[in-house]
């Protein structure tokens, strides 16, 4: 059975001074050239407020109306809650894969290993539902993109089968990307994370010099079952766009003082990432030619934008939300890739030898880049079997990271229950590269953990829960209403299955 690697003999591991892998037992293989920015535009990226926000604001809207504005201050405050959590984590713990490594030296080896599981298999689904996004944005800024001809609507045929064309593309040119390095992803993370800032404070600036209605209108539902179903149907959108933000953590091989900035940019991250989608969905409910002409429900914020600021500038912004799908994509994979790696070199994963090999020049483990890309491209496939499948797709990606998120917080209260410290069995050092004290929520650890656990599970029920009306709304599908709790249910199986063929 895996079990968390005992540190090798001295003479194996390269222990430069200050080295933050020296006491874990990991040599440096990784390049190390990420800053603070850097680090910050990886969970940032990740988060991807234009691609998410464009890709399932007409969910939202058809199922709660102007109402499910509330849903974003809610969820951000239950995801600030595990964030908080994840940079005390990412303090004491700074590993590349950092989702199962925190699992596996809080929970143990067997905990660990079904954490990194799920939270690789909803990473590379992940990187499928970001590159669909391709689809809401691209034929809007022209007709071209839809090289199928027909209808460009993702619950199309048409549309699914362009869908799947163009995020293979995109998976493509990600995966190259990954292949060639740190240095590159890093540039392109930068950039994107900077045009994407600015296009959203630019959005957020135009829509709401643009309004046609006050504030208000966010007390209003779109339907008649009340606040409580805006809360819970309405919140997937937000659920969706905030996860990610331990990127910065999965990043931490690669990252100058890890213990010192991985904290910062994880919570970083989020706030920025939470404020700004929140500005843009306020803006497009506050300037949206009409709220009842069905437009919203059916063609989200690029309505707004083509409908409101004209063609021309609409199509420009909406360039830059292609700009940031593509960003974010690369981002995905790339904390897919090192989770991969991660679990291989402790080998924890079939063929790990080969996964966990990193290539000296690039100081990138390329095989993990393939099999994130090859697989999410396998997945794009279900689009074009049924392209209603589209949201189960989304719903099942956040369900895994959900239960993921979960699984770690949970292994955290455990040990401030039993009165241990976070760092213990590893992970012993309590100041950073600057001599600093580790981030740490002191007194405040034990309520915010606890609360953080409480929302983690609530919102997974929430997302896996088989409504008829959200998943299978044409009926006759029983597969995709269930289809997350199937999938979910299946991969704990096939993890199952290879924990007890190793045994």
């Amino acid at each position: 059975m895996t079990t968390t690697p005992a540190l090798a003999p001295p003479e194996e591991i390269a222990r430069p001074a200050g080295d933050p892998l020296s006491e874990f037992g990991y040599p440096q293989q990784l390049h190390r050239t990420m800053g603070r920015f850097a680090s910050f535009a990886a969970g940032f990226s990740f988060i991807s407020v234009l691609t998410t926000v464009f890709q399932l604001f007409s969910f939202g809207y058809s199922f709660a109306g102007p109402a499910f504005f509330w849903t974003w201050p809610l969820v951000l405050g239950g995801q600030l809650l595990v964030a908080a959590c994840f940079a005390e984590l990412a303090a004491r713990y700074p590993i590349s894969g950092a989702i199962y490594q925190w699992a596996t030296r809080l929970g143990g080896a067997l905990y660990g290993w079904f954490t990194g599981w799920l939270m690789v298999i909803g990473q590379i689904v992940v990187v499928t539902a970001a590159a669909l996004a391709l689809q809401v944005v691209l034929p809007a800024v022209w007709s071209g993109f839809q090289l199928l001809g027909g209808d460009p609507a993702l619950t199309t045929r048409t549309g699914a089968a362009n869908a799947v064309l163009l995020g293979a593309v995109l998976i493509t040119l990600t995966t190259l990307v990954n292949v060639a390095g740190i240095r590159l992803i890093s540039v392109i993370n930068s950039v994107g994370v900077t045009a994407e800032l600015t296009g959203i404070a630019l959005i957020a600036v135009l829509l709401f010099t643009h309004s046609e209605r006050t504030p208000t209108v966010v007390l209003h539902t779109g339907g008649q079952s009340g606040y409580f179903w805006a809360l819970l149907v309405g919140s997937f959108t937000a659920a969706y766009v905030m996860i990610g933000f331990d990127s910065a953590g999965e990043m931490s091989e690669e990252t100058v003082n890890p213990r010192r900035t991985a904290p910062r940019t994880i919570l970083g991250a989020l706030a920025a990432a939470g404020l700004g989608g929140g500005l843009l969905l306020l803006g497009a409910l506050l300037a949206a030619p009409s709220l009842t002409d069905g437009r919203l429900a059916t063609e989200g914020m690029s309505y707004v934008l083509t409908s409101t600021l004209g063609d021309g500038p609409g199509r420009l912004l909406l360039a830059d939300v292609a700009v940031a799908i593509c960003v974010g994509t690369l981002a995905m994979q790339t904390a897919g890739a090192r989770m991969i790696f991660s679990m291989a070199r402790d080998g924890a994963l079939p063929f790990s030898r080969r996964l966990a090999h990193v290539s000296p020049r690039t100081g990138t483990p390329h095989l993990p880049a393939l099999v994130t890309g090859g697989l999410a491209v396998v997945f794009l496939l279900v689009n074009l079997l049924a392209p209603s499948a589209f949201l189960a797709l989304e719903t099942t990606c956040i369900v895994l990271v959900y239960t993921a998120y979960a699984l770690v917080v949970g292994a955290l209260l455990r040990r401030r229950l039993r009165g241990l410290p976070i760092g213990a069995g590893g992970g012993r050092q309590e100041t950073d590269e600057n001599g600093e004290p580790l981030f740490t929520l002191g007194r405040w650890g034990l309520p915010v953990n606890l609360l953080a656990l409480l929302y983690g599970v609530a919102m997974t029920v929430n997302l896996a829960w088989p409504r008829a009306a959200v998943y299978d709304p044409a009926g006759g599908h029983w597969y995709l209403q269930w289809f997350s709790v199937l999938f979910l249910a299946g991969a704990l199986a096939a993890g199952a299955a290879y924990r007890l063929r190793r045994r």
